[in-house]
């Protein structure tokens, strides 16, 4: 029997690239899906795409930085499906490759709201429902990335972000142990999707040169979250790196 039949998982950033890969993983896996972003005809489609049914995906709207919204969300979760077992926050933004200098508070906020802010109040939300619920616990994914290492140049928001979302890991995993609330990072380096398609074309790099970097298959991406998902409770990938083979991150550059 699949372990994974009736757990119900929510991915956040869930209509393209990494979030859609993750959620076709995880319907793959067994799981109910729930699919959440601000465009709802984006996660609608995404569903069709990866061949999920409305038996065992939900589609709902939610801008995980704002607080009432993310409320809303998980009541839709807790009254379609009756529980979580997995979060995975995957929802995230970059700001502009400019001077730091230059950037403004608008576009500075914007990221910690959508990387930070949204993974604390979707975490908040989850403790919630897995403590409250029976059998209690699941587990919580957070995107990290390749940043929450190593920064690109120019990139202040989006690597403080990163470098936050470690520090939040790894209170949850403490803080969730008494609940059975397991909690991982998933560090991501070049997986290919609409946000990395500025790589093939050349990107800039520690010594402001510009270079082709290599990318992966993005659904090497969700499978790597459906193993961190499909562990037992008892067992968790606190921090796992997966990446492009020859991306340039280990080692001088």
């Amino acid at each position: 029997m699949n372990q994974s039949q009736n757990k119900v998982a929510l991915v956040t950033g869930a209509g393209a690239g990494i979030g859609r890969a993750a959620a076709k993983a995880l319907i793959k896996g067994g799981y109910k899906v729930v699919l959440t972003g601000r465009n709802l005809e984006k996660l609608q489609k995404a569903i069709i795409d990866i061949g999920g049914s409305s038996e065992n995906c939900l589609a709902v709207t939610c801008d995980v930085g704002k607080p009432e919204q993310v409320k809303a969300l998980f009541s839709d979760i807790k009254k379609h499906f009756g529980r979580i077992d997995i979060l995975f926050n995957n929802a995230g933004m970059g700001a502009p490759a400019i001077p730091m200098e230059d950037l403004t508070y608008e576009q500075w906020m914007n990221v910690v709201n959508t990387n930070l802010c949204g993974a604390f109040l979707c975490s908040q939300e989850a403790i919630r429902m897995m403590k409250a619920q029976s059998p209690q616990g699941g587990r919580i994914i957070n995107n990290g990335s390749i940043s929450a290492h190593a920064p690109r140049p120019m990139s202040a928001p989006y690597t403080a972000t990163k470098h936050a979302i470690s520090g939040l890991t790894k209170t949850i995993a403490l803080d969730g142990r008494p609940f059975n609330i397991a909690c991982g990072q998933i560090d991501i380096g070049n997986a290919a999707t609409e946000m990395t398609d500025r790589m093939a074309a050349g990107i800039i790099q520690a010594d402001l040169s510009i270079k082709v970097e290599p990318r992966m298959d993005v659904d090497h991406v969700g499978e790597a979250v459906l193993h961190m998902a499909q562990l037992p409770l008892e067992s968790n990938i606190l921090s796992m790196t997966i990446m492009a083979t020859n991306m340039p991150f280990v080692g001088r550059g």
